[in-house]
């Protein structure tokens, strides 16, 4: 009986590892730009949702419950011509963690330059080869790669590289075209080129190992009866973002990782249950490189 029922364990477990398709929300809002013509951005709404939804990203066919669940949330907030859209974008994805009703946050980040040009119910068709001249199917498709990449580098170390390779070369289509803000490397802080850039660089290989060693050995036994082990896997995981203290500031990457693990991390270690782990060092750090949440988090902990 125990040799099915680890048989049925390793099965769940390698499904979920190749968790290669969205399952995906999209919401536009238009309420800025006022006007009659709102079903449009309804078009507009379900034309995305089907384009992200139904696409093949990675040529995998999956059931609903092994897809990454994910939601783009747009606000238009100027249209400067026929056709034409200004705003900006907030990308959010999540993961199960093994064994729980948890998800875990992946990503949550806000693009506030995402302009594009959408005729109503057009037919969004992506070409991973050439930028599509209108900026919307290649942000939407870079983000899916995005998202797509952290949920593989979660479930296996460095497992997201090809769907990050795919989402570097639509951000080397965009900025060839120089048209659109958010591609270019230069004079645009925080922006999508410069974030596929450091996931990819060698010198992020700490923290992409970090991210999969944080997701499976610690949050995914982080539910067990004993959670000394898990707990202690992400101590000594967080403590190697030492590597990044002299350009964390210009580190979007792992910016975001911080921004967006921040509650999470708080709430493994805001208990008297940590099997012997000083936080002193990780608080230390944290206060150094997420100095935003000192006062609502890392100065929290108990000792």
């Amino acid at each position: 009986m125990k040799k099915y029922i680890s048989l049925f364990l390793l099965l769940f477990i390698c499904n979920l590892s190749f968790s290669q398709e969205l399952l995906a929300t999209v919401q536009v809002n238009a309420q800025q730009l006022g006007g009659s013509n709102q079903q449009a951005y309804k078009a507009l709404e379900k034309s995305l949702r089907d384009f992200i939804n139904n696409t093949s990203w990675t040529g995998k066919k999956l059931q609903n419950f092994e897809k990454v669940k994910c939601n783009f949330a747009i606000v238009l907030t100027e249209s400067p011509g026929n056709n034409k859209y200004k705003g900006n974008i907030v990308v959010q994805a999540v993961r199960p963690v093994y064994n729980t009703n948890y998800e875990s946050t992946l990503i949550n980040l806000q693009d506030q330059r995402f302009s594009f040009e959408y005729i109503e119910n057009e037919n969004l068709i992506f070409n991973e080869r050439q930028f599509s001249g209108k900026n919307l199917i290649d942000m939407i498709s870079f983000y899916v790669y995005v998202i797509l990449g952290y949920d593989a580098d979660s479930f296996q170390s460095s497992g997201g590289t090809p769907w990050f390779q795919k989402a570097q070369q639509i951000a080397q289509n965009g900025e060839s075209q120089n048209t659109y803000e958010g591609w270019k490397q230069i004079n645009e802080p925080r922006n999508r080129s410069q974030l596929i850039r450091e996931i990819m660089s060698p010198n992020m290989v700490q923290l992409r190992s970090l991210f999969y060693t944080y997701h499976r050995a610690g949050l995914d036994n982080l539910f067990n009866q004993d959670q000394t082990q898990a707990k202690k896997v992400i101590f000594d995981g967080l403590l190697q973002l030492k590597t990044y203290e002299s350009n964390f500031t210009q580190n979007y990457y792992l910016d975001l990782f911080l921004m967006n693990k921040a509650d999470e991390i708080f709430n493994i270690f805001n208990s008297n249950n940590n099997g012997g782990i000083a936080l002193g060092d990780l608080k230390q750090l944290l206060i150094l490189m997420n100095p935003k949440n000192t006062d609502s988090k890392w100065s929290q902990w108990k000792q």
